[in-house]
């Protein structure tokens, strides 16, 4: 009897040892600093001219049909990312005013995704218009992402001066 015990536990124990098995998994994740402005190409915004003498410009109609899209992975224990936004030409600042301003993240993102901060007047040095960017993505496209407003008023009247077609870039910048 005490044989069969024996034999019936070391059968169990081969048993156990034979259904449990172990494998290691290797794996990489590397750091990633994406971002796009979906989707692409130009805008324009045209001031009107008063139709009565006396009156100011209308200002154009803020643009909202650019998403900012972005796919993040720090390393552990890494700053958080943020997006910058500047332009390129001093050329007309002196007399408009180019205004932005991203929405909080909507559409099919997922993780932490940064905090926008509120509407910004852009000059030629980077200001900060999306902070707190850890590991994430927005989703790809319009309709993912930040939705950008991006809008165009009168600086100062006395520095005015009649333009056509005059263009300047916006430069996005993703970075720690």
């Amino acid at each position: 009897m005490i044989l069969i015990r024996s034999l019936l536990l070391t059968a169990s124990f081969m048993m156990s040892g034979i259904l449990y098995c172990q494998s290691t998994v290797s794996f990489t994740l590397p750091v990633v600093t994406l971002m796009d402005i979906e989707p692409a190409g130009n805008i324009t915004l045209n001031f009107i001219a008063p139709t009565e003498a006396g009156n100011a410009l209308t200002n154009p109609t803020p643009d909202t049909t650019k998403w900012i899209n972005y796919t993040s992975a720090i390393t552990s224990g890494g700053l958080t990312r943020r997006i910058t936004a500047a332009v390129n030409s001093n050329s007309i600042l002196s007399s408009v005013n180019i205004r932005l301003q991203a929405a909080p993240a909507s559409g099919a993102g997922g993780g932490t995704l940064g905090t926008p901060s509120g509407q910004v007047t852009l000059t030629t040095t980077p200001t900060t218009i999306i902070s707190g960017i850890g590991g994430a993505y927005t989703g790809n496209g319009t309709n993912n992402g930040h939705r950008l407003t991006i809008s165009l008023v009168p600086g100062t009247y006395a520095n005015l001066l009649a333009q056509t077609n005059t263009t300047v870039t916006i430069v996005y910048t993703i970075t720690e």
